[in-house]
């Protein structure tokens, strides 16, 4: 017994000391070469206080601001402090929703029964009553919400309403193409970065609202960019915190 016991007992202190050499090696390494990573990539304002993560995506929404990826997840500290919770909440490539095609509900015969002088491809909202259930008709076919006009209210959350609300909010002409990030949300939902294009279609509507002159907000762009990994991964991308903080440094 005693033979058996023994060489059991070794092995787990052995184990036992080589995960923790292992976890504080690797820890004091981590430290040492990349403390800034290591402790969650903090942003830090011009006082020094920490207001996010160069990693997580903040959900700015004043004109004032440069807006992130379109998500319908908890983006990290906001006004009360909360944390954050993280899901996939973008639809596929080919998904009807996404593209605003849903056949037997949008789409007959190549037609839009529903569509707006707007919106061709408005995807419509069912109607609720006061307790938010959703109306029927007597046949128990689905009622939709009109707006005041008679027209059909459009799920704002197709990429047709999207790049509707985009160019609105910008101040952009019906011609000018919408780059795909500002109208479809990551896979986490958390995405910290918007592309080039995405950040200098914002930067009039920042500058117009910060009464800034355009090229001073421009020029903010590109110290905020993070370049491509190792020189040739992905494409350059933005990271809105910092190009926000950026902002109220200038405007300071």
């Amino acid at each position: 017994m005693r033979r058996q016991l023994m060489p059991a007992v070794m092995a787990i202190v052995l184990f036992t000391i080589m995960t923790l050499v292992y976890a504080v090696g690797t820890t004091l390494a981590d430290q040492a070469l990349f403390k800034h990573k290591a402790d969650g990539s903090l942003v830090k304002d011009a006082s020094g206080r920490i207001v996010g993560s160069a990693l997580i995506g903040q959900n700015f929404t004043k004109a004032t601001y440069f807006h992130p990826r379109p998500s319908a997840d908890d983006y990290v500290a906001g006004a009360d402090g909360g944390g954050v919770y993280s899901y996939g909440s973008n639809y596929g490539p080919t998904n009807q929703l996404l593209v605003g095609n849903v056949p037997g509900v949008n789409i007959t015969d190549a037609s839009n029964p529903y569509a707006t002088p707007d919106d061709p491809f408005c995807v419509p909202v069912q109607a609720t009553d006061g307790s938010d259930n959703p109306i029927s008709d007597q046949n128990g076919d689905p009622v939709y919400e009109k707006s005041d006009d008679g027209t059909y209210v459009c799920d704002p959350n197709t990429v047709p309403q999207r790049v509707l609300a985009y160019r609105a909010e910008n101040g952009l002409a019906g011609e000018v193409a919408v780059p795909v990030d500002a109208v479809t949300a990551s896979a986490s939902g958390l995405d910290p970065h918007i592309s080039v294009a995405n950040a200098k279609l914002q930067a009039g509507r920042v500058a117009e609202a910060r009464n800034l002159p355009v090229d001073d907000v421009v020029a903010l762009i590109g110290p905020a960019t993070d370049k491509r990994a190792l020189g040739f991964l992905g494409e350059p991308a933005v990271n809105v915190l910092r190009l926000n903080l950026a902002l109220d440094q200038l405007a300071s």
